[in-house]
């Protein structure tokens, strides 16, 4: 598309002349693109082109552009749900063995002698500002409260910290003794594995939070390897890596919710093995096996 607004009758245009089929009928690919947007759901077509002009390859049909958008909204909403079960049992660990290391510094968070340089100095720059006590009430209470404190104890502040300024806390903490003690709670005695594993499990969910595109998602540098993580086709740069991971950190919280989110991931994948192309799509760009 170009730099100019289009219509979504010009936007269909465009894809026919590209080789669309629309089988799913115009009044409905209409009703598809003024709902979910061209430039989303181009990520979605991508697969299907083969050449710079974005021509089609012969045969693509719309509806498998939807099914695979829908698809990527599906495993979504499963990946999520479970993200936030990690997210939660992480925040939890590092306010309560720290706390308890620390018993005497509620506000550990902001000791230099326990945590980076280069994390103080940008404390109340990127984490503890003004919006972030104003805008969440019990940091917001506490202050009303204790107008002497510059911050709120720890187990108030990090139920209100995203789960990637958790992990910049964990990484920025100097103890690398209580750093190895978390990471072997989650089955990990290597404290390069788990930094690894955590910052891939973050890099799903910022995705996931910000509805992101998934089925074709890649990490560069690649996710370590474990005998115990085994990587379809030893690939360990896939969505799918991705997931093992995910699932071994999960399992160490709670088998049962572990067996539920592969019984779920499963049972979405089988729901598309009808459809050769998303089949496909599944086994080569994601990396599942079905």
């Amino acid at each position: 598309m170009g730099k100019k607004a289009t219509t979504v009758k010009e936007q269909i245009d465009i894809l026919k002349e590209r080789g669309m089929n629309f089988d799913c009928g115009i009044d409905k690919a209409e009703e598809m693109l003024l709902d979910i947007g061209y430039y989303r759901l181009g990520f979605y077509w991508y697969p299907f082109e083969i050449d710079k002009e974005h021509n089609f390859k012969e045969g693509t049909i719309f509806s498998n552009v939807i099914n695979l958008y829908y698809l990527d909204v599906d495993l979504r909403n499963v990946l999520l749900k479970y993200l936030k079960r990690i997210e939660v049992n992480f925040r939890t660990k590092i306010i309560y063995y720290t706390c308890n290391k620390y018993i005497e510094d509620p506000i550990w968070y902001s000791n230099p002698k326990i945590m980076a340089y280069w994390f103080i100095t940008k404390l109340d720059v990127n984490l503890y500002t003004d919006k972030f006590k104003e805008e969440n009430k019990q940091i917001k209470l506490h202050h009303v409260n204790n107008r002497n404190d510059i911050y709120a104890p720890t187990w108030k502040t990090f139920e209100f910290l995203t789960f990637g300024a958790i992990v910049t806390i964990f990484n920025a903490l100097k103890n690398e003794e209580l750093k190895k003690e978390i990471s072997k709670l989650y089955g990990l005695n290597n404290l390069n594995t788990f930094i690894n594993f955590v910052h891939t499990i973050k890099f799903i969910r910022n995705i996931c939070a910000h509805a992101g595109v998934l089925f074709d998602l890649n990490f560069p540098q690649g996710i370590y390897k474990i005998p115990r993580v085994k990587f379809n086709n030893n690939n360990n740069q896939s969505l799918d890596a991705g997931i093992k991971t995910m699932s071994f950190i999960l399992k160490n919280i709670s088998e049962d919710r572990n067996s539920d989110m592969n019984t779920e991931i499963d049972d979405l994948f089988k729901e598309h093995t009808n459809n050769e192309i998303l089949k496909e799509i599944i086994i080569n760009k994601i990396g599942y096996n079905i």
